[in-house]
């Protein structure tokens, strides 16, 4: 989700701008401060570790449709504390690739999935919005997140 629009719309949420590129990191800075924006700006991208040791435990991440849901799951949720969301803007076809893809998606850490469609009898077209939980981690009953049973060479 844009994160300017966002951020004007909600003044009350503190927001994490994730950015790779340098002049958009730039653009983006100088935006924020001239509207003064509660909002900040990283340099970098949701795979790499120092990104996510410094936004992990997040409650909600947002994402364009710039990946299939399973590199978008991979990616956003290790950032979610559990029970966190992420929301995933993504086109008419979300459910077929929600579908596709629910093996990936758990395996990183996702629950509950939705799709939930946003603008019906206002815009056009709607946008289409994947909503995943991130999942509480199973730690005391012997079984790994991935739901997986623990073998005696995993331990």
């Amino acid at each position: 989700m844009p994160g300017i629009p966002l951020s004007i719309a909600r003044p009350d949420l503190e927001l994490t701008l994730l950015e790779p590129m340098a002049r958009r990191v730039a653009w983006l800075q100088e935006v924020i401060t001239e509207l003064g924006l509660n909002a900040e700006v990283m340099r970098g991208r949701a795979e790499e570790g120092p990104v996510r040791e410094r936004l992990a435990d997040q409650d909600v991440v947002t994402a364009r449709a710039v990946a299939p849901m399973a590199r978008l799951a991979k990616w956003c949720l290790p950032l979610l504390r559990p029970e966190g969301r992420l929301l995933a803007l993504k086109g008419s076809s979300a459910a077929e690739e929600i579908e596709r893809d629910a093996t990936a998606i758990r395996a990183a850490g996702g629950g509950r999935v939705e799709v939930v469609s946003c603008g019906d009898g206002v815009l056009e077209v709607p946008t289409t919005v994947v909503v995943v939980e991130r999942a509480q981690p199973r730690t005391t009953s012997g079984r790994r997140r991935d739901g997986g049973r623990r073998t005696r060479k995993d331990r």
